[in-house]
């Protein structure tokens, strides 16, 4: 499995690294990047609470 992010869609907000900072972290551009894709399941729950559904897993 994968994890993406979708830079046109990710507002910066910080969700992703709050609830899973071992998987995610915020770039020089002040969006969201991939760092690990360790912990599957805790991607899974940030994915679903990121508020412009920039996050998927496949």
């Amino acid at each position: 499995m994968s994890i993406k992010i979708d830079k046109e869609t990710c507002i910066g907000c910080g969700t992703c690294v709050g609830l899973c900072p071992s998987v995610f972290g915020m770039d020089d551009d002040g969006k969201a990047k991939v760092i690990s894709e360790d912990d599957l399941e805790c991607a899974k729950n940030a994915e679903s609470a990121c508020p412009v559904e920039s996050i998927s897993i496949e």
